[in-house]
């Protein structure tokens, strides 16, 4: 398992979709995850330190796993099938620990409320991870080689098109909340 933490969640201008990035933290591959508008926010309001006026229902997880004993210990990006994210929560709650499937997005957000470790496959990375430009570079970002089953290959127009909306994604409306 790779070690990620989220280094951004960006929005298309043209389709106004979310992405997070996950970045590892001891490499240069980030991997983008498409999620919804309600997850990025709660994401980037835990992010920036903006408090719900009403618990949101990561919160209330948090809450409802502490006060039965319990501790989140680390979230775990699991796998990808036909363009499909999965995850798992992992919880220890007297002496045993317990594997709760999730969606990448619900397990994101609590995993930056509970300050635990996320976790990415290392065959997902392979996949999907993506080394993204840097500020002023125009160059398309490097794809890792791609060793896959025929089950699972991915063409070089799906990348292609998938590298493009990377790449118009604008990250001002995230700093502009990031400052109030």
């Amino acid at each position: 398992m790779i070690e990620t933490v989220v280094e951004s969640i960006r929005v298309s201008l043209v389709t106004q979709h979310r992405v997070v990035i996950l970045k590892e933290v001891a490499g240069e591959r980030h991997l983008p995850i498409w999620i919804g508008p309600f997850e990025a926010e709660a994401i980037a309001m835990e992010l920036q330190g903006v408090p719900a006026a009403r618990p949101l229902p990561y919160d209330l997880l948090k809450r409802i796993v502490t006060d039965m004993g319990g501790v989140v210990r680390e979230i775990q990006v699991t796998d990808l099938s036909q363009d499909v994210f999965y995850a798992r929560i992992m919880i220890e709650q007297n002496g045993r620990m317990l594997e709760i499937d999730s969606r990448p997005s619900d397990a994101i957000a609590l995993a930056v409320r509970t300050k635990v470790p996320i976790l990415v496959d290392e065959a997902v990375m392979d996949r999907a991870g993506v080394k993204l430009e840097a500020e002023g570079e125009t160059d398309e970002p490097e794809v890792p080689p791609q060793e896959r089953s025929s089950e699972s290959t991915v063409s070089e127009a799906d990348l292609s098109v998938f590298r493009e909306f990377i790449n118009s994604l604008d990250l001002d409306d995230f700093d502009r909340r990031r400052d109030h």
